[in-house]
């Protein structure tokens, strides 16, 4: 299989809330989205066992053939029905996840990215093309407007993540590159781009495909190790849940 999954939970006592799989042509990674401390976010199941449910049903999709969007709407839908019943969804802070959605066929590949995780594609010039939803950082990066963003999510306007609403997948990237070495993070890993500025993207693509994607699990935590002040996330986490997913053609990885 040319696909290769790396993860790591940030607190080895929590459960990861990240999910990652692929089959021969198709592959998914989702991060959870986790209500701030003192918030209910009105599911008594957790963010993990969403996660886990929507990316499996999202991959069956993707893998069936189905547009990516209808994919997603359709996962988001039954994921969804399976705790109706016994769990608040109308709470803005039910239990959701950012995605990325890939499939690779006909010297083609197909993508979906929505919120915060990144995918980066091989441009062909020794670089990255970087697909990625900067509506969560744009929002962050107005003063007036951040202390406000739980009350932003998966309305219009604000930022959108795969929970109950099956807008969602509307709102999502979608689009056809080449099919080239890419390389899909949660946030967690890209902090060794955007929270330690240890590497560009472009390096970052180099590192994962000369080395495969636990090499930038192993190399976010060792900066985290060697900066805990930086390091330092809201609610005392000292590291957040780390995934990478990669592929080349053949698994024609450099060093794996």
């Amino acid at each position: 299989m040319p696909f290769l999954i790396a993860t790591e939970p940030g607190d080895p006592g929590r459960p990861n809330e990240d999910f990652a799989a692929a089959t021969a042509t198709s592959a998914v990674l989702l991060d959870g989205a986790t209500a701030p401390d003192g918030l209910d976010d009105g599911c008594s199941h957790g963010v993990a066992w969403y996660t886990r449910r929507l990316g499996a049903l999202l991959l069956a999709g993707a893998d069936a053939g189905a547009p990516l969007r209808d994919s997603l709407a359709e996962a988001i839908a039954t994921a969804s029905a399976l705790h109706a019943d016994t769990c608040d969804l109308d709470n803005r802070q039910t239990p959701s996840a950012t995605v990325v959605a890939v499939r690779v066929g006909g010297g083609r590949l197909e993508y979906l990215v929505l919120s915060d995780s990144v995918l980066l594609v091989e441009d062909g010039a020794g670089g990255a093309a970087v697909v990625a939803d900067t509506r969560l950082d744009d929002l962050r990066a107005e003063p007036d407007r951040r202390g406000a963003l739980r009350d932003l999510r998966n309305v219009p306007g604000g930022f959108w993540t795969a929970g109950a609403d099956t807008r969602a997948a509307e709102e999502a990237i979608t689009g056809t590159l080449p099919a080239r070495p890419f390389a899909a993070m949660t946030d967690g890993a890209g902090r060794v781009a955007e929270t330690f500025g240890d590497l560009d993207w472009g390096q970052i693509l180099a590192l994962v495909s000369d080395r495969g994607p636990r090499s930038l699990v192993d190399r976010v935590r060792a900066l985290e190790r060697a900066d805990p002040e930086r390091s330092e996330f809201p609610r005392g986490k000292a590291s957040d849940d780390a995934t990478v997913l990669a592929w080349a053609p053949e698994g024609q990885f450099r060093s794996c």
